[in-house]
């Protein structure tokens, strides 16, 4: 047994006064000596959090008890260090942002595709009336996804509703949709039933339930994943590695911040590139007067920016799809 462990959950269920749950589940956190993040909503809870093995079950057990979340679904990883530096626990609009905020039509507590175990994702996905739905962003899906996956090209998945009529084509088939915890595929799954999909089901607990119930069978190259390890291994059966230095093409699974915080562009770069750029995504953001130090990691605890969007539809080594 490691030293810590990571626990990835969400749960959608109304929270009254969430924002003043947000301050107190904060504090508790706090008390337990956990780091990680945290989302409260109107809708429920997502987050990840990290600690030693008593804390996490302290945890578990505090969200459990509470008939509201009795029902979360844990992901736990065993873990050498604390996988976030400090602890955050915020109220947003939603637990995951995707703008579909009006219960009466978007609502995962009432209507989702059907949930599928990774043994049954598993049976199901190589069948022919079958499209698997990768509805992470880009910046994910370009690190590892699914064999033969559709991947949308989205910055962001409240662009996943802009993508709807992209997958008309597929009406007929059975669409199994699939994300990094789950959580996405709640909402995406809903809004395809909403708009006419008749057949489809989402992997319950995401890629990460996936690798350790099944192994990770074709999931292709590591997995992304929103706290200090960046990327994660899933596939134990047929590993690979498919994502690219942004720069040069070589292989990496890599992932890094540009240094520059007007760009602070996340992408894939192989550790000759960071060295030679100093952790940049070109020349022009090695010369930026604002240039952070590369310390061969390429991970920042403060953004200053938000991210250049514009200059992501520019990338040198596109995703093919």
């Amino acid at each position: 047994m490691k030293a810590y462990q990571t626990l990835l959950y969400y749960c959608y269920s109304p929270i009254e006064n969430a924002e003043e749950f947000a301050q107190q589940h904060l504090a508790f956190c706090k008390s337990l000596g956990l780091v990680g993040r945290i989302i409260v909503a109107d809708e429920g809870l997502n987050g990840t959090v990290s600690g030693t093995p008593e804390a996490c079950k302290a945890y578990m057990d505090h969200i459990h008890a509470d008939e509201r979340f009795a029902k979360t679904d844990f992901k736990i990883d065993e873990v050498d260090e604390p996988s976030f530096m400090k602890m955050h626990c915020r109220y947003k609009s939603e637990i995951v942002h995707s703008g579909l905020r009006d219960p009466q039509v978007i609502n995962p507590t009432k209507k989702t595709g059907v949930h599928l175990a990774p043994k049954e994702f598993l049976e199901m996905k190589d069948q022919e009336d079958v499209v698997i739905l990768d509805v992470r962003s880009d910046y994910e899906h370009n690190v590892g996804h699914f064999k033969n996956a559709v991947r949308l090209d989205i910055e962001n998945f409240r662009e996943f509703p802009e993508k709807i009529n992209e997958l008309a084509k597929y009406k007929d088939k059975k669409i199994l949709t699939y994300c990094t915890g789950g959580i996405k595929c709640e909402k995406a799954s809903a809004l395809l039933l909403h708009e006419g999909f008749e057949q489809v089901y989402q992997l319950h607990g995401g890629i990460i339930k996936y690798g350790k119930e099944v192994g990770g069978k074709d999931f292709e190259g590591k997995c992304y994943v929103f706290d200090n390890r960046v990327a994660v291994d899933v596939n134990k059966v047929n590993p690979s590695v498919i994502s690219t230095c942004r720069n040069c093409g070589k292989q990496t699974t890599k992932m890094i911040n540009c240094a520059n915080p007007e760009c602070n562009e996340h992408f894939t770069q192989c550790d000759a590139c960071g060295w030679k750029l100093d952790g940049c995504c070109s020349e022009a953001c090695q010369a930026h007067p604002r240039k952070r130090p590369y310390d061969g990691t390429g991970y920042y605890v403060k953004i200053p920016q938000a991210v250049n969007l514009s200059k992501r539809k520019h990338k040198k080594f596109p995703a093919k799809t």
